[in-house]
């Protein structure tokens, strides 16, 4: 995108800090609740490219997996398709309507898996339901990551903590060198970076009882949190506030958080 909807003021304002954090929450409860019922993660690629290793002779099982890791490629791909396609028509983005795509698509999960689309809850492992509740859930996350990175600008992403992890650490480390305004400004991005794998840990652990009981229902919690953020940093009523893009300084290097 050439012009993200939100750049460094509205990134880090407390009106759409809640946002990132309601996000990142509710990646964590899809991670959790993919783990319960599949005994796999999901919302990072991360696992998956490692299953692509490890299978390689079982071929089915390594084609299952390849099928998952391209579901969360076509995911992002998709984000980007339905925000550009407007723009190069010369019609104004829709920035919702990604976002708004995984609440819907968390939601449908959750009652096809009522409805016995998956399979049992917690089921066989690497069963042929498993893997489509695996394909779903990984383009409803590459959907999510493909729209927050390109609506920040690539600044923000929510469905994976090994980047935020380590960029607090270079935060926290530049914090500790830095004085005045760049100690505050890498204090300011440490905090990004620990409230969001704080939220994702927290979208987990209230995702588990939650399972517990009503099993697959359990993705409606973390559909309920995307349109709130949604809502909160992405509806269209609610775009002209936040459409406020500062530039950085020349030869700046954009960080993905």
């Amino acid at each position: 995108m050439t012009n993200p909807l939100h750049g460094p003021i509205t990134i880090f304002s407390p009106r759409h800090l809640p946002s990132w954090m309601l996000l990142a929450f509710g990646a964590g409860a899809v991670n959790a609740v993919a783990f319960l019922a599949s005994m796999r993660f999901v919302t990072h690629v991360t696992g998956t490219v490692t299953r692509l290793g490890l299978d390689v002779g079982a071929w089915v099982l390594l084609l299952d997996y390849a099928i998952v890791l391209a579901c969360f490629i076509a995911g992002a791909m998709a984000s980007v398709l339905a925000l550009d396609g407007r723009r190069h028509r010369g019609r104004r983005a829709l920035w919702s309507v990604p976002l708004w795509g995984v609440a819907l698509l968390l939601s449908s999960v959750a009652f096809a898996g009522r409805l016995g689309a998956f399979g049992d809850f917690g089921g066989a492992v690497e069963s042929a339901g498993s893997f489509l509740l695996l394909s779903a859930l990984a383009f409803a996350m590459g959907l999510q990551n493909g729209a927050v990175s390109t609506t920040t600008g690539l600044a923000v992403r929510t469905t994976h903590m090994t980047g935020p992890a380590t960029d607090l650490g270079v935060h926290l480390a530049t914090a500790y060198f830095a004085q005045g305004e760049g100690r505050v400004s890498a204090l300011r991005g440490a905090g990004l970076r620990a409230g969001k794998i704080a939220a994702f840990a927290v979208g987990a652990a209230a995702a588990v009882p939650l399972a517990r009981s009503f099993e697959y229902l359990a993705f409606l919690l973390p559909a309920g949190a995307v349109v709130l953020a949604t809502v909160l940093s992405f509806a269209e009523s609610r775009v002209r506030d936040a459409e406020i893009v500062v530039p950085e300084p020349r030869g700046a290097r954009s960080t993905c958080t």
